[in-house]
């Protein structure tokens, strides 16, 4: 009689878990003891993918394209004997498909500042596979450790203007985990804000003081002057 089927181990023998548009991948799947022949079966969510029958003790190999969405999941493998009526099941792979960043914006709530004024800066890509790394510069320096989200939200630090060099051009990148790409962001700068002087109120108010006095001289001087024709004819 022969060993009775063990359970079969599905094993990632190229590509990986993490997987992009038209990648492929090749799934191993041997049951270890047992007697040949063995037929494997390759399942996504419970449907049958494929299957495959081994004469020896060698693996059953399954190749797969993703070329959709669908293709993506948890994936397990079946061994059973030709003719039996059982079968043992494998262990589960789960692929995830990742998708490239979409170029970042970087922005602030005002454009425009002083020296001595904290600041924040915020940069956030809209698309792209989570979780997303974002690092800040000014010019080619980094000014920020990297900053990495596990959600769809901006990453923000804060700056503090001390002087007129902290008036420059700020960018910031992005990345995950689809490989050799990295976005980044337009340039960003803050503009000096005017500041009034103290002594704008009061030059405002003695104007307005001065004109008024005007005015009123012009209003009262046909009063003086009429009495004083009268007393000349």
């Amino acid at each position: 009689f022969p060993e009775m089927v063990s359970n079969p181990k599905l094993v990632l023998v190229q590509g990986t878990l993490n997987v992009v548009m038209e990648q492929n991948v090749t799934l191993s799947c041997l049951s270890e003891p047992g007697s040949p022949p063995v037929r494997y079966t390759l399942f996504k969510h419970n449907q049958q993918v494929s299957a495959l029958n081994r004469s020896d003790s060698s693996p059953a190999l399954f190749t797969l394209t993703i070329s959709s969405a669908s293709d993506v999941g948890e994936y397990k493998c079946k061994a059973e004997y030709n003719n039996s009526s059982g079968g043992k099941y494998s262990n589960s792979l789960n692929f995830t498909l990742i998708e490239p960043i979409s170029k970042p914006v970087l922005s602030s709530p005002t454009s425009q500042a002083k020296q001595g004024q904290n600041v924040t800066l915020s940069c956030f890509s809209e698309n792209g596979s989570l979780p997303i790394t974002y690092l800040f510069f000014k010019g080619t320096q980094n000014i920020s450790p990297q900053k990495t989200m596990q959600k769809r939200e901006a990453a923000v630090i804060s700056l503090f203007i001390n002087s007129l060099s902290d008036f420059g051009t700020y960018k910031c990148k992005a990345k995950n985990s689809f490989p050799n790409i990295t976005k980044y962001s337009n340039g960003f700068n803050f503009t000096l804000a005017e500041e009034r002087s103290h002594s704008q109120p009061l030059i405002i108010s003695l104007g307005l003081i001065l004109l008024l006095l005007i005015i009123g001289f012009a209003l009262a001087l046909p009063f003086f002057l009429i009495p004083l024709y009268k007393a000349s004819e």
